[in-house]
């Protein structure tokens, strides 16, 4: 297959370099997207490694080619791999976030640049959308998913205007209305639906669920070599993997007063990089919005 021309995969030589090494057998793209980290993969490994998508969009299935592409959220990943017969991994990927088609297309309902119905459904046959979200939410509720979600300061005074001047239908009309709830200095800085945006996008499709139970999923097949790669765009994401790499690859130690055994505790899992990989100077030049991305990988060691 080719990539679509709509997405640039972010890191995609740092992907194939640390997934050089595993097994050959089953490597999922549990964020298929736009296929342009499977293309990367298939290109330089080939045959020895079977490339598997997943992906809750049609937009990105009905423009696989000929790679397999599972119908559902990598939330369901458990679920999606029984189903397709598939026990043990050699590989998976994770790409947070949502693909440069998805924000561009402002049928979608993603982009606080560009106006378009308010929808910011990844999977666009799921029936609550971000208009039902913004209309009826609590005001204490939108205060919640603001602060959690975006790291909102100002959620409180956003939440407010929000339900002041609801019902919304409209990406731009709801953006203007956040413009305005925050001081002139915050507009001048960026702009200020940025991050009320993004806590929308996660509350409705429930994206940080999904990454909890997906990433479970995954590392619970892998064999051993096999690694586990998970590229993140916010400190929300990253957060939860670098939790839940450290918690696999720190092996607990025994109370100092407990005797020694003589084969001390093992870890299951290794962590390929001490810290994050991020895009190099060039790839951020070219692709603006790699600006953010950080790449986090870990490998089985033992059964």
């Amino acid at each position: 297959m080719t990539s679509r021309p709509y997405h640039r995969p972010v890191m995609a030589d740092e992907v194939v370099a640390l997934f050089a090494p595993v097994p050959d057998g089953i490597v999922v793209d549990a964020t298929f997207g736009g296929g342009g980290h499977t293309s990367a993969l298939q290109t330089s490994f080939g045959e020895r490694v079977k490339m598997i998508g997943v992906d809750r969009d049609p937009d990105a299935r009905a423009n696989a080619g000929d790679v397999t592409v599972l119908a559902g959220s990598f939330g369901d990943l458990d679920r999606l791999l029984d189903d397709a017969g598939i026990a043990s991994l050699a590989g998976a990927l994770f790409d947070l976030g949502i693909s440069s088609h998805q924000v561009d297309d402002a049928s979608r309902g993603f982009s606080y640049l560009k106006d378009g119905p308010l929808d910011m459904r990844m999977d666009p046959t799921q029936e609550f959308s971000a208009a039902d979200l913004v209309n009826t939410a609590s005001e204490q509720d939108l205060v919640r998913i603001l602060r959690t979600y975006g790291e909102e300061r100002f959620a409180s005074s956003i939440a407010r205007q929000i339900v002041r001047h609801r019902p919304f239908t409209r990406t731009l009309e709801l953006a203007g209305v956040i413009a305005e709830a925050v001081p002139a200095a915050v507009r001048r800085a960026g702009h200020p639906a940025r991050q009320a945006f993004q806590a929308f996008r996660i509350e409705v499709n429930g994206e940080l669920d999904a990454l909890r139970s997906g990433l479970e999923a995954a590392l619970s097949r892998l064999v051993v070599g096999g690694r586990c790669a998970v590229i993140s765009y916010h400190s929300l994401e990253d957060r939860i993997v670098k939790r839940r790499f450290a918690e696999l690859t720190t092996v607990e130690r025994p109370h100092p007063d407990l005797p020694v055994r003589e084969s001390g505790p093992i870890a299951t899992f290794k962590a390929v990089s001490r810290k994050a990989i991020k895009p190099s100077d060039a790839e951020i030049e070219t692709n603006p919005r790699a600006r953010s991305a950080r790449l986090r990988c870990i490998e089985r060691v033992a059964a």
